[in-house]
């Protein structure tokens, strides 16, 4: 757990959010309980839960919460606190933006609410699940959104339209705060999420990317919301004068690295726009991509006393990226470690279009434009691209055409990414349902576990480890013409040995332990577990008695148990018969031995 002391995994609950509420219930009876954060804002409404596999319902009625306030909620506690302080009660709240609510059953939702498929539509007719998603998508712009409501038996939940986007003067308010930087002093143990942001800088809020695999736009919306350059250079000097700081910046950025102050050139479109991305299937011709704000930001930031290195860690999007070339040349030649990390996410146009990413063409040309200046500015720098294995739409075919890429340009990723379905998104209901939301068309889905283990193999088929699910995955899919020792093969012909070596360790482990056999107790018919091995003196526990004589009464097996899989003991040899006895638990030879033993060497 990333957010845990020490990366400690078990400190947390599942689904947080409801042991929380519960608990806040218990310490402060009869005081409303509000929940907020990225958990209650995607499951606001009825959603696919991958950990139980199943839809459940919504968030407000498992956790009891009065309100359920959705998106970052900076502006929403301010506002709820308020009116709760002059007298207001929670009830009255209802009409907030951004708010979630539970209503009674004998109460009546309001009239101009969309209705979704209810709870029992969408858990039983997965056609309904999908149309659910579309309606909640198409109702995700703060500026023409829709009220939506959702039965749960006779029970609706009600949730208002998304709040408006903050004003850049919010955004400086509240990253004007004086926050600490440092983890509550009550942890002990570094904390990996924190290690890794603790010296990074967020410029921005919100994407329209519209990535359907990507919660970011559910929680913090497609409007880009960004800080005042003059925020954003006094963070870095409030940081420099830090006595911890190492004088670099690990981050400028935000959920995207280059969509800073970037918006629609005319708000009057934007206030009617229901368009689920800004970028895809082309870039909309009236987004304002101009890069020169934050070309100024970076080149202000990086001269800013106490200030070694700016680097950027956030992904970028490639395809406004290669708009400006000036943002080009600064990104290769002043905030780039030695290896950028970008996310093109896959090659094959089928799934690309499911993930409402851009073409790998636009991957190719980026890459082409940074080593061009990387070249100019005599600098040996590398991309570092991630990709998704298993996304909805993705099949074996689809798999082998990424992995012949990655072949053919000499990548080796490190980290393979296993698309895993959050609630709330487009993506998650194409993996639930096999469906694609807006479309209605089958989408392929790569759900069981031997499936997606071949994807992951196949990103990484150039180790040694992976070489025989890699070589069941092409034989699989028809390809075994990438099976061969010619220099566009994916793998060889012949086994490597590290493969062999891979595949018998990891058997080994597989039935390394003790065994356990089920015998029964003589004269009473049941059941019982015993492990195979040896009593305190020495003695074999199986057919025989405390004399080391066999027992009378009912036979218990024909056939002892056999010997097994034993990892070989270092002090130990063959014994009288000529036969290794290493870990072997059946061979008690001092008090003689029983059926189990005399059988076993009889077959020998």
């Amino acid at each position: 757990d990333a957010y845990s002391p020490g990366g400690q995994i078990g400190l947390r609950p599942d689904r947080a959010t409801l042991s929380y509420c519960q608990r806040a219930r218990e310490a402060y009876r009869g005081v409303p309980v509000i929940a907020g954060g990225v958990e209650a804002s995607l499951r606001r409404l009825a959603h696919y839960d991958f950990w139980s596999d199943k839809v459940r319902r919504s968030i407000l009625l498992d956790s009891k919460a009065d309100l359920v306030a959705f998106g970052m909620g900076e502006d929403s506690i301010l506002e709820m606190t308020r009116r709760l302080d002059a007298g207001e009660t929670v009830k009255d709240l209802r009409d907030m933006l951004g708010i979630a609510y539970a209503m009674g059953a004998s109460e009546s939702p309001p009239e101009d609410a969309v209705q979704l498929p209810s709870f029992e539509e969408t858990r039983d007719d997965k056609f309904a699940f999908a149309e659910a998603t579309k309606i909640i998508h198409n109702e995700t712009n703060p500026y023409n959104a829709r009220r939506l409501v959702q039965y749960h038996d006779r029970q609706a939940i009600v949730c208002n339209p998304p709040p408006l986007p903050l004003s850049q003067e919010s955004m400086d308010r509240i990253y004007a705060m004086p926050y600490t930087r440092r983890p509550h002093p009550r942890y002990k143990e570094t904390i990996p999420a924190h290690e890794m942001i603790k010296d990074s800088v967020t410029i921005m809020r919100g994407c329209f990317g519209g990535c359907t695999f990507c919660s970011i736009t559910t929680h913090q919306g497609r409007i880009i919301q960004s800080r005042s350059k003059e925020s954003v250079l006094s963070e870095i000097k409030t940081m420099s004068n830090s006595p911890d700081f190492k004088g670099i910046v690990s981050d400028i950025g935000g959920p995207t690295a280059n969509m800073y102050e970037m918006k629609c050139a005319k708000p009057e479109v934007e206030a009617i726009c229901r368009r689920q991305s800004c970028v895809h299937p082309t870039i909309c011709k009236l987004l304002d991509t101009d890069h020169a704000p934050l070309v100024q930001l970076m080149k202000e930031a990086r001269e800013t006393p106490g200030i070694r290195k700016v680097l950027v860690a956030s992904g970028i999007r490639m395809d406004l990226a290669r708009r400006s070339p000036e943002y080009m040349r600064d990104l290769v030649r002043h905030h780039v470690g030695g290896h950028l990390k970008v996310a093109p996410e896959h090659t094959d146009p089928g799934v690309l279009d499911k993930m409402r990413k851009p073409s790998n063409d636009d991957f190719e040309e980026f890459t082409d434009a940074f080593n061009e200046e990387s070249a100019k500015a005599g600098k040996k720098q590398y991309i570092v691209p991630y990709f998704i294995a298993s996304h909805p739409g993705c099949d074996l075919d689809a798999m082998i055409h990424l992995a012949v890429f990655l072949k053919q340009n000499g990548y080796k990723p490190d980290q393979v990414q296993d698309f895993i379905p959050a609630p709330f998104d487009v993506a998650t209901a194409m993996y639930y349902t096999g469906i694609d939301p807006f479309s209605k068309k089958p989408v392929f889905i790569a759900k069981h576990l031997r499936d997606r283990k071949l994807q992951r193999a196949l990103m990484q088929f150039f180790k040694p480890e992976n070489y025989f699910e890699v070589r069941r995955a092409l034989e699989k899919a028809g390809r075994t013409d990438l099976i061969g020792d010619g220099c566009d093969s994916l793998i060889p012909s012949r086994p490597p040995r590290e493969a062999i070596d891979s595949r018998r360790d990891d058997a080994n482990k597989r039935f390394r332990g003790e065994y356990v056999h089920t015998v029964g107790e003589p004269g009473k018919g049941k059941m019982k577990s015993k492990k195979v091995g040896q009593s305190k003196g020495g003695q074999s526990k199986v057919g025989q008695s405390k004399g080391g004589q066999s027992k009378g009464g009912p036979r218990k097996s024909r056939n002892g148990p056999g010997k097994g899989y034993r990892p070989k003991a270092q002090n130990s040899g063959p014994d009288n018969s000529g036969h290794d006895n290493s870990g072997d638990q059946n061979s008690g030879n001092q008090g003689g031995q029983g059926k189990a033993g005399s059988r076993k060497k009889k077959k020998r």
